[in-house]
């Protein structure tokens, strides 16, 4: 089961945050978003599909999100959680640690936004166009 969003870089991203990672629907980013990747996102955890949903919210399951930007291609696994709510309509929040709120999507995240491979945070930077695909098994 999968879902996939598009989003677009900013000159302001420098993902150096160390525990959390994010996509918003947002059409601006200050210096201090730093663990944003990308702006103008054209969905949000509440436009998932509720099967998707659901299968996030199992303990056993693998969240693994795929990001695509440039030529560039990173991707971070994590885990669900009976707990998750995926129900924000501004952004998505993937998270190393076990903390959940409407925007979080994954938790348990092998690295954060400073772990991201640095010539996909530079085209980010430069507005590159981002799909994230995230899917869940």
């Amino acid at each position: 089961m999968k879902e996939t969003v598009h989003a677009r870089g900013h000159e302001n991203v420098t993902a150096a945050h160390t525990s959390t990672f994010e996509v918003t629907t947002d059409d601006y980013l200050t210096p201090a978003g730093d663990c944003i990747l990308a702006v103008e996102a054209d969905r949000s955890p509440a436009d998932f599909d509720p099967a998707f949903v659901e299968a996030c919210r199992d303990p056993e399951a693998t969240i693994t999100a795929t990001f695509e930007a440039a030529g560039y291609s990173e991707t971070v696994r994590g885990r669900g959680d009976p707990d998750l709510e995926l129900t924000s309509d501004r952004s998505m929040v993937g998270r190393t640690s076990n903390y959940v709120d409407d925007r979080t999507f994954l938790l348990g995240a092998g690295f954060a936004a400073s772990g991201f491979d640095r010539g996909l945070v530079d085209a980010l930077a430069d507005g590159a166009e981002l799909t994230v695909t995230v899917e869940v098994a």
